[in-house]
C-alpha cells in the first residue's frame, strides 16, 4: 500500500489531537456523571427469562404480546437464533425480592400463557433467572475493581520492562480509552452489562498490546539513533511501526465486525465497545501514549542500558 511507504510527522499533529481527547473525556466524565450508564440486569435487580419457539418468530410480536398481558416495561431481543427470544422483565417495586424470587415458576407458566396465541407454536422455557439487587450491586463493585487491578498490573508491568514514565504514558492512554468507551456507552443509551465489562477488559488487552509495540520500538530507536530529538525518534518509530499498527487494526476488526452485524442481540454491546475500543485504543496509542513521552521529557539517559560494574581484575 502506498500511504505505508510515506512518512507522516505524527507529532505536528500532538497538540490537537491531544485537546480533542481532553475534550472527549470531559464531556464523557459528564455524561457518566449526569445521565450513568444504562445498566443491564447484570447488575440491577430484574427477571431474565428464556423463550424457545418450535418456528421463527418476530420479536415486535412477542413485545406487542407481552404489552397487552401486563408487562409494558419488558424487553424483548432475538437470542441465537431467529426462534429464541429473551425477555428482561425489570424488577416490581411491589413485591419483595423473596416473594419474586419463589414466585418464578408461577411468573415462567404466565408468560407461556401470554406468549400462547392459541396457533398450535410450541413454547418452552429455556432459562428462568431473577438477579436481586444485592447481586447486581455486587458484580458492579466486583467489575469496576477488576477494571482497577488491570490497569495497576499493567502500569507496574510497563514500568518494569520499560521505565516509569513509559508506565504513566500506558496508563493515561488505557484510562482514556476506557472513559471514552463508557463515555459513548452513556451518551447513546446503549446497555452496559457483564459483556460489555468483559468487551472492556478486551480492550486494555488490546489497547496496551498495540502501545507497547510502539514503545519497544521507541526504546530501540533512542538507543541506536546516534542523532535526532526525541521528537523525531517518536515520528521515526510510528512510522516503522504504522503497517503493523493497521494491519493488526484491520484484521481485528474484521472478525469484530462479524459478531456485530452476525452475531446476535445477546453480544450486540460486547461487539459494539470492542469497535469502539480498536479505533480509540489505536488512534491512543499514536497520540496519546507517544505524545506523552514528550510531554513528559523523555530522553536517551531513561533509556540506557545499566553499565555493569565489574570491580574484579579477571587479568593472572
Amino acid at each position: 500500500m502506498a500511504i505505508l511507504s510515506r512518512q507522516f510527522d505524527f507529532m505536528s499533529l500532538a497538540k490537537p489531537f491531544g485537546i480533542a481527547s481532553i475534550a472527549a473525556v470531559v464531556i464523557s466524565i459528564g455524561s457518566l456523571l449526569i445521565n450513568s450508564l444504562e445498566l443491564g440486569l447484570d447488575f440491577t435487580a430484574g427477571t431474565l427469562v428464556e423463550v424457545g419457539y418450535s418456528q421463527p418468530v418476530a420479536v415486535g410480536e412477542v413485545t406487542e404480546r407481552m404489552r397487552v398481558a401486563g408487562y409494558p416495561n419488558a424487553q424483548v431481543v432475538a437470542f441465537g437464533s431467529d426462534q429464541d427470544v429473551l425477555i428482561r422483565l425489570p424488577v416490581d417495586d411491589t413485591v419483595s425480592q423473596e416473594e419474586m424470587a419463589n414466585s418464578l415458576v408461577s411468573l415462567g407458566d404466565d408468560i407461556l400463557a401470554a406468549l400462547d396465541d392459541g396457533s398450535g407454536v410450541e413454547l418452552t422455557i429455556n432459562r428462568l433467572e431473577f438477579v436481586g439487587p444485592r447481586v447486581g450491586e455486587e458484580l458492579a463493585e466486583s467489575g469496576g475493581m477488576g477494571l482497577l487491578v488491570a490497569l495497576g498490573i499493567v502500569m507496574i508491568y510497563v514500568a518494569i520492562r520499560f521505565q516509569s514514565k513509559f508506565a504513566i504514558a500506558a496508563v493515561i492512554a488505557l484510562f482514556h480509552d476506557v472513559i471514552i468507551t463508557l463515555g459513548i456507552f452513556s451518551l447513546f443509551g446503549l446497555q452496559f452489562d457483564l459483556t460489555v465489562l468483559a468487551a472492556l477488559l478486551a480492550i486494555i488487552g488490546y489497547s496496551i498490546n498495540d502501545t507497547i509495540v510502539v514503545f519497544d520500538r521507541i526504546r530501540e530507536n533512542f538507543r541506536i539513533m546516534r542523532k535526532g530529538t526525541p521528537y523525531e525518534m517518536i515520528n521515526v518509530s510510528l512510522n516503522q511501526t504504522l503497517s503493523r499498527t493497521i494491519i493488526t487494526a484491520m484484521t481485528t476488526q474484521l472478525v469484530v465486525c462479524a459478531m456485530l452485524f452476525l452475531g446476535g442481540e445477546s453480544i450486540q454491546g460486547f461487539a459494539i465497545a470492542l469497535t469502539l475500543g480498536i479505533l480509540i485504543g489505536t488512534y491512543s496509542s499514536v497520540y496519546i501514549a507517544s505524545s506523552l513521552l514528550l510531554y513528559l521529557n523523555v530522553s536517551k539517559e531513561d533509556l540506557m542500558v545499566p553499565i555493569k560494574d565489574n570491580s574484579q581484575d579477571s587479568t593472572p
